[in-house]
């Protein structure tokens, strides 16, 4: 099921991560992008995309691309631009993505993240106080449900 509106993405969030969302998405867009990380990093290999299909991941992989074609600066600014929905040419290309597309393409960014292709945060980052207390609630959550949240998370990123 692919939703495309922040209406209908909303009003489907399960109950069991109702109070997480919510609670990610009063953070900062710089929290957001730190706390993307901070999960995808702790999660490791258990963090793999839900099978968007062949097509799916041609279209993630040319997105991904040019982010890693781009400097530094403008890779965060991309990245900014996401969380922000900015209408931008790569912010519309991502919010064509399904759900699982959009997962997929930040476990992407994530992995370029590691392998030292895509602008990371600095080493010495620390979270925020709010973003620490979103982190702390999502780690007691079970697998699944992170997924869903990660997901949720996700979806209206992007224009």
């Amino acid at each position: 099921m692919v939703m495309t509106s922040t209406a209908s993405a909303q009003s489907s969030v399960p109950s069991d991560i109702s109070q997480e969302l919510p609670a990610f998405e009063a953070l900062t867009t710089d929290e957001k992008l730190g706390l993307l990380w901070v999960l995808y990093d702790n999660m490791g290999e258990a963090v793999t995309p839900a099978a968007p299909g062949a097509g799916g991941v041609q279209f993630t992989q040319n997105l991904l691309n040019e982010v890693k074609d781009m400097e530094e600066s403008a890779q965060m600014a991309f990245m900014r631009d996401l969380v922000e929905q900015k209408s931008t040419e790569q912010c519309e290309a991502y919010g064509a993505f399904s759900q699982d597309m959009k997962l997929a393409f930040w476990y992407e960014l994530a992995e370029g993240m590691a392998a030292g292709d895509i602008i990371s945060i600095s080493d010495d980052y620390e979270m925020s106080g709010a973003t620490a207390q979103v982190f702390s609630a999502v780690t007691t959550l079970d697998f699944e449900q992170q997924i869903t949240l990660l997901r949720h998370a996700v979806i209206d990123m992007g224009a």
